[in-house]
């Protein structure tokens, strides 16, 4: 089953909603992004339709790795930075299964940063989710691989001296081919961009900005509200102008090799100058450059789906080889490969 079927009007001719979805109480202190994006998660697989014993949601440690257990689908709560290992091993054996992997930062790209770069450089077809609050928030406020040169936190009292890992980065460095970006606040964008990343056949990565309310508030605040989005964010959609502002005022054109943030009508600069969003676009160059913008450098933060190219999928190529082997075989089950040797009956 390719992740784009839609189970619900296939054999099930079921109609899904969310509250279908939902198991539990959530363990999370008030405020938390973690519950923002759970329940677009719920939305946004109702919408999709597949049932929920279909899908399975696999985690690794931390405050968003407790999401399986808000879940009615089958579900892991593993163990430190193997979400990706396990989620792999999830999907290759049972291909039928749609397969959600969450981790946060800490999570997913510290102890976990091996898994989160093969699993994109083997597009292996899951569901990848990283919800980046640039903290350690289970064990109490500790600096992660996400959070800026110089913050201060329980393990760094005088500031990091370290630079961050920029997800994107390795995501795009990994070969991978999916990515994009929302804000746990801005569920009807999440829900969008969840089932973006559901129809893509392959490792699809969504980084998700969310703030923690008790150890890193306010980490994303510039994007954080409906307001903030509208100063510094850019919402980029496949062939659309990538133009912004509250007054959709801003456009970005290309300036060499690099990306120019432009006010559209002065200086002769229309909307035809702008350029148009390629997500389908092989080369990663300038989905990279959009990628990284809105760290202080007078660019928008880009959100939607950055990157959305088609390629092989590990699991589907390790099925084909299977098939292909067996095809060659004289025998195909275990019954046929113990008669293949000589054979004695005795009485």
């Amino acid at each position: 089953m390719a992740n784009n079927i839609n189970l619900a009007s296939n054999a099930e001719e079921a109609v899904w909603g969310a509250s279908d979805f939902k198991k539990g109480q959530p363990r999370w202190c008030p405020g938390c992004g973690d519950h923002f994006f759970l329940a677009s998660l719920h939305k946004a697989m109702a919408e999709i339709g597949v049932a929920p014993h279909n899908n399975a949601v696999i985690s690794g440690i931390g405050c968003s790795s407790r999401l399986p257990h808000y879940m009615a689908t089958y579900g892991m709560n593993t163990i430190h930075g193997r979400a990706a290992a396990i989620a792999t091993g999830c999907k290759v054996a049972n291909p039928d299964l749609t397969v959600w992997q969450v981790s946060g930062d800490g999570d997913g790209l510290a102890i976990g940063g091996n898994h989160f770069i093969h699993a994109n450089r083997r597009n292996i077809n899951l569901n990848m989710i990283l919800l980046n609050n640039r903290i350690y928030g289970l064990t109490k406020g500790q600096y992660s691989p996400t959070s800026p040169r110089g913050f201060v936190s329980k393990s760094s009292p005088y500031g990091t001296v370290e630079d961050p890992f920029r997800p994107a980065e390795l995501c795009f460095g990994a070969r991978g081919h999916f990515f994009a970006r929302t804000v746990a606040t801005d569920g009807k964008h999440t829900v969008e961009v969840l089932k973006a990343a559901y129809a893509h056949k392959g490792a699809s990565v969504t980084e998700v900005l969310q703030n923690c309310v008790i150890f890193n508030d306010g980490t994303h605040e510039s994007v954080y509200t409906n307001a903030g989005r509208a100063e510094n964010a850019i919402y980029v959609e496949h062939g659309k102008p990538l133009i912004f502002g509250k007054d959709r005022e801003f456009g970005l054109v290309q300036e060499g090799f690099g990306l120019k943030v432009v006010r559209i009508g002065e200086n002769g600069v229309t909307e035809n100058d702008i350029l148009i969003h390629d997500a389908h676009c092989e080369d990663n160059t300038l989905q990279l450059k959009l990628a990284l913008m809105g760290n202080g450098d007078g660019f928008p933060v880009a959100l939607g789906v950055i990157r959305d190219v088609d390629a092989p999928t590990y699991d589907d190529s390790v099925t084909a080889q299977i098939e292909e082997v067996k095809a060659a075989k004289k025998y195909h089950t275990f019954a046929e490969l113990l008669e293949t040797n000589d054979i004695w009956e005795v009485k």
